[in-house]
């Protein structure tokens, strides 16, 4: 005789099962919310039992997961109505920290004026002309990537960083402009959004090369951009339009596809892609043919961490 589903789902085996998956969910949790917590060195002073406490050094030294901080002071509080010397108090705190804010992560180096921490949301975000800077692993063979924003968030749950408000983005001859811009140091890609824009520095007989759309990624160590929403790439007199494009600085050489027109002012020379080809634009001869074929861009490449 069948056992009713109630009695079957509270049989000891059930429970124990439930038991374990709790626990190890608990566990998980746990450790998400530990690797947030902050650590600040040295003697505070203040309230021992409710808080703040304040910290000053020359400088004031702290760490955060794989993040380092230094400043010229800190100080430490918990929420209202709790003490900062409770337990539970763990996980709910809130750090800041003021003049020459130095943050280091791997090799990632972000400085401002001060530095707003939450144990609650893992986000670290440094404010009062806020910037930073990447150096590529091999030195000898790449370039030093710098960030300047209004606005820069270090989240300590991942090697992701966001910067908003009149960003600005340098990689040897290329730069950038947005309004926001979110760096994977992992991947060591770059995707920015709002009235984005790159421009690649005139070197030689090569002229300056300005691509604009709705969104640009660059992989910044590859010299590669993925830009794609109503783009426009204008060096001297040739302005070509598409729908995407794929450009690899190193070999000087976009790919427009989607609807790809070029148009010479000057010769007045107008070069369309077929219905079901692109065009390729070589940057180094100022040079634009049609091909026949049609041209996948790598859009595999450019995927953020968490992107499907």
């Amino acid at each position: 005789m069948n056992r009713p589903v109630s009695a079957r789902l509270t049989s000891p085996r059930t429970r124990l099962a439930l038991v374990a998956a709790l626990a190890a969910t608990t566990v998980l949790a746990q450790g998400a919310a530990t690797s947030r917590l902050i650590n600040i060195e040295g003697a505070p002073r203040g309230d021992i039992r409710n808080g703040p406490y304040t910290f000053s050094g020359n400088p004031v030294k702290a760490s955060v997961s794989t993040l380092r901080i230094q400043a010229a002071r800190a100080t430490l509080a918990a929420p209202a109505g709790t003490p900062l010397s409770d337990p539970r108090a763990q996980g709910k705190r809130t750090a800041q920290f003021s003049d020459n804010v130095v943050v280091t992560r791997g090799r990632l180096t972000a400085k401002g004026g001060q530095l707003a921490y939450s144990e609650a949301t893992g986000q670290g975000v440094l404010s009062v002309n806020p910037s930073a800077t990447f150096v590529p692993e091999d030195r000898s063979n790449g370039d030093t990537v710098s960030i300047s924003a209004g606005q820069m968030s270090l989240d300590v749950d991942n090697n992701l960083s966001t910067s908003s408000g009149n960003v600005r983005l340098t990689n040897g001859s290329q730069s950038g402009k947005a309004e926001r811009l979110i760096f994977d140091e992992d991947q060591e890609l770059a995707q920015l959004t709002g009235s984005p824009s790159l421009t690649r520095a005139a070197k030689g007989s090569q002229k300056e090369l300005t691509i604009t759309g709705q969104e640009v990624r660059a992989r910044t160590a590859e010299k590669t951009l993925y830009v794609r929403g109503g783009v426009r790439l204008v060096q001297g007199t040739l302005t070509t339009t598409g729908d995407a494009v794929y450009y690899d600085d190193k070999k000087n050489v976009a790919y427009v596809v989607g609807n790809a027109v070029s148009v010479d002012s000057k010769t007045k020379v107008t070069v369309k892609a077929p219905a079901s080809g692109a065009l390729e634009q070589r940057t180094d001869l100022a040079r634009v043919r049609a091909l026949n074929s049609a041209y996948k861009i790598p859009a595999e490449q450019f995927k953020l961490r968490g992107e499907k």
